[in-house]
């Protein structure tokens, strides 16, 4: 599309929006976004010419791209992420809230001429395949060329999105600004961005207003914010669910195939799972997705489930060639890094990457770098962006329309205690109590401390864009309306648990195979298996270690039932499900009844 695109756009609702922004925001042009590579290789040397980005060594990496944000720009910014609904109440104890029409006034203050001396980029975009029964529109106004050219490899968008836009079609509006005006004559920064953030949710106009920062998860609306915080709002209201979860094929030797999808909070292995390269023979996994999967009821009664992303935003420390040899493989070409460190011959390099870092290096914030200095050389939550179709293992039907056929779903976060290595739920309803009860040790995806134990019910404790009891209502609800026949089975899973002499008891990545494995044969009516109070768990022959080595009496504890930990576990489940107050299902309320009497409280 040519810049004056807005003349060929039929959706005069959209055109009046754009005219809307372009007078309060002050742009010194509107740039109507087509998606060509054309425009894609423009704006990337554009981005070069800033300073933003740096090329990177194209026999190494092949339309690679470096960039290293301001210090202060590097995660998620949830303190500064609101819910903006009318009643706070539905915004619920996990939430920030603010008042819409406070916010508005706000945030309407901000954008007058935040995008002075700034293009504005109309970037129409579709999450799910264009013309998926299950897909979603949204059009972001940025003045952000780092967000259009990494919108482009994480959405589709551009001229077929408009097209199917149509001249009346439901879209979300997506308004963006780093919140870095120009004067005339002043010069740029590399990376512009405002002290000042707003990550704000409209829940009821389904909209979004980010403001002043320039990093993936705040300034691509069409993740985090689009497809998990408006679209678990969407889902809610229309009967489906929006989840921050994974999703893979899993083929066994005989041929046969099921799709599962898994919820772990970010930075817990999601990426690694989702590209697993098996250790088991016979046994192989394919990529549907890495992040957020959008789960249906089709006609049948089945749980069916698209990826809405066309791209990976993975976290670049600890992906190596024995973690992850697949996302290596994905992120060869023509992938934007973000906030890695750079070698002198045009590399890139992170913690975890390789056993001994190089000699010398550009660390993330462009200082010189040698091992021992004491800084990190890669911003531990530094990124890749990276088209899903470069994946080695990517599913052939990651694009179907109709989506993939769900049988297991697995719920999962950091504990290095009590929680075993696998449990299947009893019932639906214990499914739901044990993806409501998740908890993980904070990471570096998020601002704030790192390590410290918190409940991050089925993966979306920053994500769920309304009151969290309701939620959970709305999962049980989901499970009345699946056919019991073909509904998915639920499990939970636990990688990181230690031993006493603080060493994981379990190898995970490749191995993690073998509880899949032990999944799979579950829905097939194996018998290795045994009732536990806290659920359904493997049998001390029922994972497959054949060929696995692993220290004495390991599968013992990794497989034991912890009752002295299950009961503090209890107490402290008792008070988080105590801040939703009256919101919380009386069915899960009769679980956590259950678990403690079967633990013999």
């Amino acid at each position: 599309m040519k810049p004056d695109a807005r003349h060929v756009c039929r959706h005069a609702h959209l055109v009046t929006w754009v005219d809307e922004i372009a007078r309060l925001c002050r742009p010194a042009a509107v740039h109507w976004c087509d998606g060509s590579d054309d425009e894609y290789q423009r704006l990337c040397a554009q981005l070069v010419a800033a300073g933003t980005f740096t090329a990177l060594d194209p026999q190494r990496h092949p339309g690679g791209f470096l960039a290293r944000s301001h210090p202060a720009d590097v995660a998620r910014v949830e303190d500064r992420t609101f819910i903006c609904s009318p009643d706070p109440a539905d915004a619920g104890p996990t939430n920030h809230w603010r008042d819409p029409a406070e916010t508005k006034a706000t945030l309407t203050r901000l954008f007058t001429g935040a995008m002075s001396g700034r293009t504005l980029y109309v970037v129409p975009f579709s999450m799910g395949p264009i013309g998926s029964p299950y897909a979603r529109i949204g059009v972001q106004l940025t003045d952000s060329a780092y967000a259009v050219v990494n919108l482009r490899i994480m959405t589709r968008i551009g001229s077929p999105v408009l097209d199917r836009l149509a001249s009346d079609g439901a879209y979300v509006p997506c308004l963006h600004s780093v919140g870095a005006p120009l004067a005339p004559g002043q010069a740029d920064v590399p990376w512009p961005c405002n002290p000042e953030k707003w990550i704000c949710h409209f829940p009821a106009e389904r909209a979004i207003w980010s403001f002043g920062s320039g990093y993936g998860g705040n300034a691509l609306l069409g993740k985090k914010c689009f497809a998990l915080r408006i679209a678990s709002v969407i889902a809610r209201d229309e009967g489906w669910l929006a989840e921050h979860m994974l999703i893979l094929g899993l083929t066994a030797p005989n041929g046969r195939k099921r799709y599962l999808a898994a919820a772990f909070p970010s930075a817990c292995g999601k990426t690694n799972l989702a590209m697993l390269q098996s250790a088991l023979p016979g046994w192989s996994v394919t990529c549907v997705g890495d992040d957020i999967a959008w789960l249906h009821v089709a006609e049948d009664g089945r749980l069916r489930a698209i990826n809405p992303e066309a791209g990976f935003f993975g976290v670049a420390p600890g992906t190596s060639a024995t973690s992850n040899p697949h996302a290596l493989a994905a992120i060869q070409a023509n992938t934007i890094f973000t906030n890695v460190a750079l070698t002198p011959d045009g590399d890139v390099w992170w913690e975890g990457k390789t056993p001994t870092p190089p000699p010398r290096l550009i660390d993330w914030t462009g200082q010189d770098w040698t091992p021992g200095c004491g800084r990190p050389a890669a911003q531990p939550n530094s990124r890749y962006t990276a088209p899903a179709r470069q994946c080695p293992v990517i599913d052939p039907a990651w694009e179907d329309p109709d989506g993939v056929p769900i049988d297991a779903i697995i719920f999962g976060g950091r504990r290095l205690g009590t929680v075993p290595l696998v449990n299947e739920a009893r019932s639906w309803a214990h499914g739901v109590f044990l993806g409501s009860t998740c908890a993980s040790e904070t990471t570096a995806a998020a601002g704030g401390a790192q390590g410290v134990l918190r409940r991050d019910p089925f993966a979306m404790l920053p994500f769920c864009g309304y009151h969290m009891g309701d939620y959970f209502a709305h999962w049980l609800a989901m499970g009345r309306r699946l056919d019991p026949a073909k509904r998915p089975r639920l499990f939970y899973v636990n990688w990181f648990r230690k031993g006493a002499d603080g060493r994981f008891l379990w190898p995970g990545f490749g191995d993690n195979v073998r509880v899949l494995k032990w999944i799979l044969e579950q829905l097939d009516g194996h018998d290795h298996i045994r009732t536990t109070p806290i659920g359904l768990m493997p049998t001390a022959d029922g994972i497959d270690v054949q060929g696995l080595t692993l220290a004495r009496g390991a599968m013992d504890e990794l497989l034991a039932v912890d009752a002295a930990g299950w009961r503090r576990e209890l107490e402290s489940i008792a008070t988080y499900y105590g801040t939703f107050g009256e919101r919380l299902p009386a069915e899960l309320g009769d679980e956590l009844a259950a678990l403690r009497s079967r633990l013999g409280e």
